[in-house]
């Protein structure tokens, strides 16, 4: 992993002479790690042509050493992370305009840099990092599948356990137990797991509703190996399925289908967008698929590029995407089927190979 940092570095640094500045601080703690390994929770680093530098405090110390080995020099602060930084700079005589990641930053922080770090021209920046880390190396791509792999062998072993009359918070616990019995770090984001009326509500909390026979349940999760993210929604019928929810099943599964095999590296996230928005709209139900189709997913469960009707961005061969087209009903319910999907030089592949078909699972 030294020598892919080290070429992320470089990139980095073409990007901070492009936006004319002498050096960049990041505080993303996504984009620390990408460009250093390391993974613990305080961390600033400060990138310049000089050298890479990254402060965390004495909690990191051995940690700090393991991950990030030559990639940065790890300067182990005993106080404040931004003393330290301050010391640092002062050392540094040629860095006098430094780029700062005005998405991440908080105000008390961009204060610090407006009073403490004032002799100093700091400059907002964007994307400089997340640009780059649309882009997955191989190894990257593994992860991710790796974690893929997790999310659905934690999945067939919720489904089988699934019964009427559980709440949605017993399901959710049944699956984050199989998630992390089955090597997930954690839980890149709160599962969702809504039944009956509620699947109609896309990013619905478990709550203590009891599963009923003939109910659509939803289940919108992730997994997570060595940071990078997996993310899978399936949604099933308890009992057998009516005609209704046979008919908008397949609606959203031929959606599913259709942009998970033809979306390309180039297009735009509009342009794929449009591929399963246009066959729900062509079936009538349009005006019940209200959010975007989907969004890049690595270090982050969401992070660059987007897949949405205002997205003009193109999508970069390499980069993993979501495919969640979804048909949701006020009132009766809602279907969403999520694969992710790497954009590969030669295609698209897609890395959650859980079958899309209808689930009945016995009542």
């Amino acid at each position: 992993m030294s020598d892919q940092r080290r070429r992320r570095l470089a990139a980095l640094l073409d990007g901070l002479t492009a936006a004319h500045v002498d050096s960049l601080l990041v505080t993303s703690l996504a984009n620390v790690r990408y460009l250093t390994g390391f993974s613990g929770s305080s961390a600033l680093l400060l990138v310049s042509q000089r050298e890479a530098l990254l402060i965390t405090d004495f909690r990191y110390q051995t940690q700090a050493a393991d991950e990030v080995g030559d990639s940065a020099r790890v300067l182990i602060e005993p106080q404040s992370l931004w003393a330290g930084l301050w010391q640092q700079l002062a050392q540094q005589p040629g860095v006098q305009v430094l780029g700062f990641e005005s998405a991440h930053l908080l105000h008390r922080d961009f204060q610090r840099l407006m009073e403490a770090g004032a002799r100093w021209q700091w400059r907002p920046t964007l994307d400089l990092v997340e640009t780059l880390r649309e882009r997955k190396d191989p190894e990257e791509v593994q992860l991710i599948e790796r974690a893929a792999n997790v999310a659905i062998r934690a999945l067939e072993r919720t489904l089988a356990e699934v019964r009427v009359g559980m709440t949605e918070l017993q399901v959710a616990g049944v699956l984050e137990r199989a998630l992390r019995d089955e090597g997930s770090e954690g839980f890149p984001f709160p599962s969702i797991v809504a039944s009956g009326s509620r699947s109609a509500l896309p990013h619905a909390r478990a709550t203590s509703a009891r599963v009923r026979e003939g109910d659509l349940l939803l289940l919108d999760f992730g997994a997570e190996v060595e940071g990078y993210c997996a993310d899978i929604t399936r949604t099933v019928v308890v009992g057998r399925a009516s005609a209704e929810q046979r008919e908008i099943y397949d609606v959203v599964r031929h959606a599913n289908e259709q942009a998970s095999h033809s979306i390309r590296a180039g297009m735009t996230g509009r342009d794929a967008d449009a591929i399963a928005r246009g066959y729900i709209e062509q079936r009538g139900y349009g005006d019940l698929f209200g959010h975007g189709l989907g969004h890049g997913v690595g270090l982050e469960v969401h992070e660059a590029p987007r897949l949405s009707r205002t997205a003009d961005g193109a999508l970069a061969e390499g980069a993993v995407v979501t495919i969640e087209p979804g048909v949701y009903r006020p009132g009766w319910g809602g279907v969403r089927i999520e694969d992710d999907v790497v954009l590969d030089a030669a295609g698209p592949r897609i890395l959650t190979k859980f079958t899309r078909e209808l689930i009945e699972i016995p009542g």
